[in-house]
Parts: structure tokens; sequence; C-alpha cells
């Protein structure tokens, strides 16, 4: 068996699921197929057993994936570290991140970038909302997970990673917390919790609008430093906040609520790093990771339907990762 030939078949070992294989590998459903008959007419059985809606790897096949897996990890590993080697990888690279559901997503990239480039480490330092792109301008960064679009020059914009629909953080006692949603015309009707600083009129916009669709003014709150106090000031009913919807499973206490929007565009999160500077190898190849592991966590929520062709599901929404640890809400940097 080519290398990689194995490696189609440990994805689809733990895909269980032709086009996710292929969408993670880069190839056509196609490919994954031919790949598989031909192993198994190589080995004299089948490895996976494929009906219209699964995909289950036979006995056979689970041994043969027992016996890979360990030295495909080892082979990936040294690869890894050549390619280090090669193109100068070493000492930390720097990560931002924004809310806790980016955290989550660094995390566990800056643990597959330690285990492919032996010899580098990720260092973790959460960005606050009030000056989003400070540490970034300042070099303190070397690339950052947070809100997008970010059009401050020598800031350049990667993939975006995650779409989220936005929620209202509303006192639990208003009106508005009653209903099964709210549209952004109603933002005339409550006072606006906004960050203090320097933040670029196009986040501003998006999160903390000053008018409705149909112009009307939306009224002013008090002002943040940092993102923690939000909460606590929508808890004493002095204003609301605009917020992902999934902020509901991070920041939720007593005295607020969450009400989703039934209008108005996403809250996107992506990749933000500097354009000053030599090529950025090392924040590539992070990103690269992010954007699997991204491809990953659609796949899985989109379904489970796994089709012998390899058909891909035709929707997907955005996952919801478990709360972070500690060490992801601290300011701090933190090694990983």
């Amino acid at each position: 068996m080519e290398l990689r030939d194995i490696e189609i078949f440990l994805t689809l070992a733990e895909e269980l699921h032709f086009g996710r294989t292929a969408e993670r590998l880069h190839i056509t459903p196609s490919r994954v197929s031919h790949a598989i008959k031909k192993q198994e007419r190589h080995i004299g059985a089948p490895l996976f057993e494929r009906t219209s809606r699964t995909v289950r790897l036979t006995p056979v096949g689970q041994q043969l994936r027992d016996d890979l897996l360990p030295a495909h990890v080892q082979i990936q590993r040294a690869v890894g570290q050549a390619m280090a080697r090669a193109r100068g990888f070493s000492g930390a690279l720097r990560v931002g991140y924004s809310t806790p559901w980016c955290a989550d997503l660094v995390f566990e990239a800056a643990e597959v970038f330690r285990g492919r480039y032996a010899g580098c480490t990720v260092q973790v330092r959460e960005v606050q909302f009030d000056d989003p792109c400070g540490l970034l301008r300042r070099g303190e960064l070397d690339l950052q997970v947070s809100e997008v679009p970010s059009v401050e020059p020598g800031i350049a914009a990667g993939p975006v990673l995650i779409c989220e629909p936005r929620a209202l953080m509303i006192p639990a006692g208003h009106p508005l917390a009653r209903r099964d949603s709210v549209s952004l015309e109603d933002l005339a009707g409550v006072p606006m919790i906004g960050p203090g600083g320097n933040v670029a009129k196009t986040l501003l916009d998006i999160h903390v609008p000053t008018r409705t669709p149909m112009g009307r003014p939306i009224p002013r709150g008090p002002s943040y430093t940092f993102w923690p106090e939000v909460p606590c000031l929508v808890a004493a009913g002095l204003g609301v906040s605009i917020v992902a919807a999934r902020a509901a499973r991070y920041h939720n206490r007593p005295g607020i609520a969450f009400v989703p929007f039934r209008d108005g565009p996403t809250m996107d999160y992506g990749v933000l790093w500097r354009t000053a500077g030599p090529a950025p190898a090392m924040p590539v190849a992070f990103v690269d990771i992010l954007r699997g592991l991204t491809l990953r966590r659609r796949a899985c929520e989109a379904g489970h339907d796994a089709g012998p062709t390899g058909s891909s599901p035709t929707t997907a929404t955005t996952p919801a990762p478990a709360p972070c640890d500690a060490a992801a809400s601290s300011t701090a940097p933190c090694s990983v």
C-alpha cells in the first residue's frame, strides 16, 4: 500500500463518510472510493461495510486500522519534524483569540501544531474588543482568531472560520426577554452597551450599531473595557448587547436572557495577521490546521449520512464546542 492510500484508509476509518474524507484530504470522493477498492482487492477482503446511509469498518478493517495507526502517527511526526527544520520553524508562535469559542479552536489547533512541528510552541493570549488589533499592530501576536471584517492598515484577513447567528443579551425582566425572537428594529427601544477604546467602525457597525435598518437611533448605554463586564451591566438592567448565539452556553448567569435575532447578518470570526515582515510560514501552517479543524467540525455537525458514493450533506451549521478550560479565559499568555 502506498502512503497516500494508507492516509485515505485511516481518514475514512475515522470519518466513516466518503464526502468528509474527500473534503479533508482535498481530493474527490471517487478518488477515495477507488483507493479503498484497490486496497480491498490487494488484501482480499472488504475493509468497510457500505449501505445507502452508513459506512462501517469490517473486523478486517478494524484490525488494519489498529495496526497501521501507530506507525502512521510516527511517520507524520517524522515528516513534520523534517518540514519544521527545512522551513526554519522554531521557537514560539503567538496566537490571540477574542471569545471562548475561538479559544477552543485555537487551543485544539495548537495541540495539533505542537505534535506536527517538534520544537515549536504556541503562546495563546486573549484579545480585548476595546483594542481588537492592538496586539497585532505592536507585533505582540503573529496572528489571531477574532471578529471580522477588519480594515485596519497593515492587517490582513485570512479565512472566515465561524459564522454564528446573533442573539440579544438582555435583562431577564425586560419585556423583550419573553419573546421567541427579536428584530434589529427592536434596538431602538433599548440602550446598547458598547466598548471603550479604539474599535474600527466596520466592527462597531456590526456589533454596536447606532441606528436600526430603518434609520431609528439606538440609545447608548454604558461602555466597558473588558468583555466580562458586559453580562454584569446587562444583569444590572443598564443596557443590552448583541452577541453570538452560542454566548448563552458560555456566559449565562442569573439576571440575563438571550433572545435570537430573526434578521441581520451573522457574526463572523476569522484569521487576522500582520502584513509587515517576512512571509509568515509558521502562521500559514497554523492557519491550515485551523481550516482543517473547522471543516471537520462543520461536517460532523451537518449530519451523519455516509452513502458509498461519498455524497456530502447539503447543509451545515456552526458546531457547539465544549466550554474552554480556565487557561483559555486568562489574559496572560499561555504556552501550549
